[in-house]
């Protein structure tokens, strides 16, 4: 959250030493969440313009940077090395962020990366190492939700003594469907990741040991994957999280906790505006998906 703060204190001057307000951003990955990212900070994000893209599809990165007037790059290394690029987003897939995270560090960038930041420990470990190396704060993982409304006031409950000392959580993780490119460890590389991180965020403790239990198949599902699963993870302090992550529950995507104290509970539910009721029964809205269920918490995310 701190990153840019260096950035954000002042005015930025460029090569030819033109005063700019805007810090220019590159995006490098123009996928899904990649052109999200674009145009929210373009559109959404106060202080910032998107300076650079790039993609290997190179007529979706062209057609994206014509529409917020970026300049189009042949490799990400030229826009990481770039002097008209004063912050990175790192939207590729998983398996290249430790690579282009590292080039952002080494060349004095701050860099976002959506998770996974790895997707081995050794090359999560190269990446930490880098940071270490370089002797400032620059890389922050996409973990969004902390920056939620709804997430906020959990962790607000927990630290004011609202609900006494908190001892355990239970939290649903469900997703409509994934496509057949998800293979079995994304359930928690790609899904239960926001768990691993948002509850060692809520409580302020470290995680100390994880056991995953599967669960009957789900006859909906791909056959290679478990889904869906329990996961039990202890933190420092003696907490413990039950998860349950189940990524083809086909109704809508549902993400739920409950923090249990020793005075009381504090419940995160998905966000409502109406709640219907006639002859059918009580109907209520789930959405869709994460970019619908966390829209807002990825603006505040980019322009902390």
């Amino acid at each position: 959250m701190a990153l840019l703060t260096d950035l954000n204190s002042k005015s930025l001057t460029g090569t030819e030493g033109k005063k700019h307000m805007a810090i220019r951003v590159g995006v490098i990955g123009t996928g899904t969440i990649g052109s999200d990212h674009v145009r929210r900070l373009t559109n959404d994000v106060v202080g910032a313009s998107v300076g650079g893209v790039f993609d290997i599809a190179d007529d979706r990165a062209s057609q994206l940077a014509s529409s917020v007037g970026a300049r189009v790059y042949a490799r990400w290394q030229d826009l990481v090395a770039s002097d008209d690029i004063d912050a990175v987003v790192v939207a590729s897939p998983g398996e290249r962020h430790p690579d282009q995270t590292i080039a952002c560090i080494e060349a004095g960038k701050p860099v976002l990366c959506e998770k996974p930041i790895a997707t081995a420990m050794s090359e999560a470990v190269r990446v930490v190492e880098a940071e270490v190396a370089a002797g400032r704060r620059l890389a922050q993982v996409g973990f969004m939700r902390r920056y939620d409304a709804g997430y906020r006031s959990v962790k607000a409950a927990m630290t004011d003594g609202t609900i006494g000392e908190p001892l355990l959580a239970h939290a649903v993780h469900r997703n409509p469907a994934v496509p057949d490119s998800f293979q079995g460890e994304m359930s928690l590389t790609d899904s239960v990741v926001h768990e691993f991180d948002v509850f060692r965020w809520l409580f302020d403790n470290e995680i100390v040991s994880v056991l995953v239990l599967p669960v009957k198949q789900s006859p909906v599902g791909a056959a290679h994957l478990r889904d869906p699963q329990i996961i039990v993870v202890q933190l420092a302090g003696g907490e413990v999280v039950t998860i349950e992550s189940f990524v083809n529950c086909r109704y809508g995507y549902d993400v739920r906790c409950e923090i249990v104290g020793s005075l009381g509970t504090v419940s995160l539910d998905n966000p409502r505006t109406t709640v219907v009721v006639g002859e059918n029964g009580r109907q209520e809205h789930i959405p869709g998906d994460w970019r619908e269920r966390f829209g807002p918490a990825y603006v505040s995310e980019l322009q902390a």
